[in-house]
């Protein structure tokens, strides 16, 4: 019989967390809980307005090949 990976399902927001250790899923899980988008919430934990398109660190909007770091 293989073994079955231990998994946590979120109340709240319904994410799928797994993995093999056990104790490292207790550890995702808490942190988790503290970071959960409760409601529907943005992914981002910096709340920016939607028009603001300009970078927070413009010394780091391009990296050393004057690449832009960032998707728009």
């Amino acid at each position: 019989m293989p073994d079955v990976m231990p998994e946590i399902v979120c109340e709240v927001c319904g994410k799928r967390m797994f993995h093999e250790n056990a104790d490292t899923l207790k550890i995702e899980d808490a942190v988790h809980k503290k970071f959960c988008r409760k409601d529907g919430g943005s992914y981002s934990y910096m709340h920016r307005d939607q028009q603001h398109n300009t970078p927070m660190d413009a010394e780091r909007e391009v990296d050393t090949d004057g690449k832009p770091v960032l998707k728009r």
